[in-house]
C-alpha cells in the first residue's frame, strides 16, 4: 500500500524537475521577446511551410516548434518574402531563419548557420511538353523559371556561360518569380518551359497539379544542405539551437520527421 504514494511523489518530482529545466533554458537563451523564439520563414513554400487556413504547417514549423520547446520557449512565425529573410534577421525582426534556405558562402558572410537537412532540386515540365530535360545540361536553350533569391539562379547562369556557350548551345533563359507557385503558373501558361524547385516541394507541386506537371529530372540537381540561420555575433542563440537540434536528433523524432517530408539528414 505504500508503493503507490512513493511512485506518485517520484512522478510529480520528475515533472517538476522537467519544468524547472525548461525555465532554466528559457532564462539562459536571450531572444528578441523574452520567452519567445521568433522564426522568419516565407509561408508559401510547401511542404516546408504553408498555410492550412490560418495555421502555419509543414516541415520547418514542426522543426521550429520542437527546438523552441527544448529551449523552454514558445514559437511564433513572421511570414517574410524569401529575398528579405536575411535582411530581416540582421534588422532584428526575428531571432532565426528556418525556411528551407540553403547554406551558401555569400549567406554565411552575413549570418551564421546550422546544418539541419539536405535536399536537391528537381526539374519540372508540363506533362504535354515536347522537351523534357533529365539533367541540368539539357536546360540549354530553354526558358527556366524559379523563385527569386534561390541559389540556382547563379548556378543556371554559370551553366549557361560555362557549359552551354562552350558547347555551342543556346543559353539558359532564367526567369525569376516572387513565389514558386507563380513560377508553376508561368510554366502552365507557356511562358517558360521548365521550373526548377527543391525535390520535396516539387513532389507536392506535381501532386497538386492533377496530372498537368511532371518531374523530368532523373535524380537530384545541385544537392545542397539546408541551414538554420542566426545573426552573426549571436553565439549564445547559435549554441542553444545547436544543442536543441542535437537533442531532437538523439530522440529519434527528427529521423521520422525527415522521412515524413522526403528529406535527408545534413
Amino acid at each position: 500500500m505504500k508503493v503507490k504514494p512513493v511512485m506518485r511523489v517520484t512522478a510529480l518530482a520528475a515533472c517538476a524537475l522537467a519544468g524547472l529545466l525548461q525555465l532554466a533554458n528559457a532564462a539562459e537563451v536571450k531572444t528578441i521577446n523574452s520567452g519567445e523564439l521568433k522564426v522568419g520563414m516565407e509561408v508559401s513554400y510547401p511542404p516546408f511551410e504553408y498555410y492550412e487556413g490560418d495555421k502555419v504547417v509543414g516541415f520547418d514549423p514542426e522543426v521550429s516548434t520542437a527546438l523552441a520547446k527544448r529551449l523552454g520557449l514558445s514559437m511564433s512565425v513572421l511570414d517574410t518574402r524569401f529575398p528579405n529573410l536575411i535582411l530581416g534577421l540582421n534588422a532584428n525582426r526575428f531571432d532565426t531563419i528556418i525556411s528551407g534556405m540553403y547554406i551558401l558562402p555569400e549567406r554565411l558572410e552575413q549570418s551564421d548557420a546550422i546544418p539541419y537537412a539536405a535536399t536537391g532540386a528537381a526539374i519540372m515540365v508540363r506533362s504535354d511538353a515536347s522537351v523534357k530535360p533529365s539533367t541540368a545540361e539539357e536546360l540549354c536553350g530553354l526558358a527556366v523559371g524559379l523563385q527569386q533569391g534561390t541559389s540556382w539562379i547563379k548556378k543556371l547562369n554559370d551553366l549557361s556561360a560555362d557549359y552551354c556557350a562552350a558547347n555551342g548551345k543556346q543559353p539558359v533563359t532564367v526567369n525569376e518569380y516572387p513565389t514558386t507557385s507563380e513560377a508553376s503558373q508561368a510554366m502552365l501558361s507557356g511562358h517558360i518551359q521548365a521550373h526548377l524547385e527543391i525535390d520535396a516541394a516539387s513532389k507536392l507541386i506535381v501532386e497538386k497539379s492533377r496530372g498537368r506537371i511532371e518531374i523530368s529530372s532523373k535524380g537530384s540537381i545541385y544537392p545542397q544542405v539546408l541551414g538554420i540561420y542566426v545573426k552573426k555575433g549571436n553565439q549564445q542563440l547559435l549554441d542553444a539551437l545547436q544543442k536543441a537540434l542535437d537533442e531532437f536528433k538523439a530522440s529519434g523524432e527528427y529521423t521520422e520527421l525527415l522521412k515524413k517530408y522526403n528529406l535527408e539528414e545534413a
